[in-house]
């Protein structure tokens, strides 16, 4: 357990990486690459993230026969905030086919044995306290809006939300809400895990250089985490199905993001 580390690092020291200006011409050069990646071996990648359109499944279900509609689009837009640590196998295939090593899919667990893993799990322990205040956020606001009396199905949601007083709030406020929750999740985690990585460089100094990223490079960065929302969106629409393309792309572009705005390690020992 002495090379369990979480919050500093393997090293002596703090290893803080030096951060590149980048343009919207390299966040779309990422995505490209991103799909590159899937498309070498969809079929894999598909393996890897179906887990995600049987959640959406499980979840419509429990949704239906539970009355929980209120909490649908908290679900979807919740993806965005467990998603940088669910695509963890997905940066590993990308960083495997950087160095070309074999990519096949069970490669994706190596993840699980990066000495940074201590660290990962902090991170993701984090996003899942996220995930868990944006649900309790917008169950609360849901029911100062129309008490605890939920719609009993999809339509009658709908219906709530359109032609009753406060609907109109409780989408606009929510969604302001669910924005506010995307942007700290944006900030502190947009290349903390590929970081990782790549370098163990402990939890604290992957989330200072995710908001250094963002700090350097506002506008680059929120356009991505805008692109990222919207897609996660549109694929979450076909009961989750489209996740299952989705996010093997974000999450492999988000690999090549990393790489173009972190400068290498041997860049950094070098000066």
């Amino acid at each position: 357990m002495s090379n369990f580390h979480v919050v500093s690092g393997a090293g002596e020291k703090l290893d803080m990486p030096m951060i590149r200006t980048i343009s919207m011409s390299d966040v779309f050069d990422a995505l490209r690459r991103g799909a590159s990646d899937f498309w070498e071996k969809p079929s894999h990648y598909v393996m890897l993230v179906v887990i995600y359109p049987i959640i959406g499944i499980v979840l419509t279900v429990w949704m239906n026969g539970y009355h929980t509609w209120p909490l649908l689009y908290p679900l979807i837009g919740g993806f965005a905030l467990i998603g940088p640590f669910a695509a963890l196998g997905l940066y590993e295939i990308s960083r495997r086919r950087e160095q070309g090593l074999d990519t096949s899919w069970h490669h994706a667990f190596d993840a699980l044995r990066s000495p940074a893993i201590g660290s990962i799990a902090a991170l993701g322990i984090m996003l899942l306290l996220l995930f868990t205040l944006w649900l309790t956020a917008a169950q609360a606001l849901y029911e100062s809006m129309f008490s605890s009396s939920t719609p009993r199905t999809l339509a009658g949601l709908m219906a709530q939300i359109f032609n009753e007083p406060g609907g109109m709030t409780l989408l606009l406020v929510g969604s302001a809400l669910g924005a506010l929750f995307a942007l700290v999740t944006l900030c502190t985690t947009v290349i903390a895990f590929p970081l990782l990585l790549d370098r163990d460089v402990g939890a604290y100094v992957a989330v200072e250089t995710s908001f250094r990223a963002v700090l350097r490079n506002p506008l680059p960065m929120l356009a991505w985490g805008i692109i990222v929302g919207v897609g996660l969106f549109v694929g979450s629409i076909p009961i989750f199905v489209g996740l299952a393309v989705v996010i093997p792309i974000f999450g492999h572009a988000t690999w090549h993001l990393y790489r173009k705005v972190v400068e290498p390690a041997s860049v950094i020992r070098g000066m």
